[in-house]
């Protein structure tokens, strides 16, 4: 059995009803088992979040970075930096803002950049960008163009209903292809530093 675990943060919903897609996604390969934790519920957790094959880490795009609540689950988990605890599991990350480009790019990078300071092995979307061709449209997976992980846009005035259906496509996309990724790295023999 390979576990993949999902922790984000949601403040309007739309971080929720994508993690809830990764979920689906990852739920489809066979032989996995997936948790949804929120980052304020980390903590009572911890042993899911230990455990884990993998963990894909989501944060809405506030002000061009991860928000303020998924920050302090970051500073939360140095604990199991200074133990190695999460050395060696497969990371990934997803985040969405209102905006078309919004800076998401910088919080898969602060997403990125906390799994490689663990010792994580980051995944990335691995899907071609979408939607950039005169015969491309909003349908398109990975309409927004990412690799480092995946993005999705979520009109500011609505709620779940305002994330085009690709965007959810696109999540379901990096949930299948972290836990394919997992069940896969399982089976390599890992050596541990001395």
């Amino acid at each position: 059995m390979t576990t993949v675990a999902i922790v984000y943060h949601s403040g309007f919903g739309h971080t929720q009803a994508l993690a809830e897609a990764v979920a689906r996604g990852a739920q489809a390969v066979s032989g996995t088992k997936v948790s949804l934790i929120p980052v304020a519920e980390a903590e009572a957790h911890e042993a899911e979040l230990d455990a884990a094959d993998a963990v894909i880490f989501g944060s809405p795009t506030y002000m061009g970075g991860v928000s303020a609540e998924f920050a302090k689950f970051k500073d939360w988990t140095s604990k199991r930096w200074m133990a190695g605890t999460w050395r060696n599991k497969l990371a990934a990350g997803f985040t969405s803002s209102a905006s078309w480009n919004g800076d998401k790019h910088n919080t898969l990078y602060q997403l990125l950049t906390l799994a490689l300071q663990h010792g994580m092995v980051w995944v990335g979307l691995g899907l071609p960008p979408g939607y950039n061709h005169s015969k491309g449209s909003i349908e398109d997976l990975n309409r927004l163009g990412a690799s480092v992980g995946a993005m999705a846009q979520a009109n500011g005035d609505q709620g779940v209903e305002g994330i085009a259906a690709s965007d959810f496509r696109t999540m379901e996309a990096l949930g299948r292809r972290v836990a394919e990724a997992a069940q896969r790295w399982q089976e390599v023999p890992l050596k541990q530093a001395a």
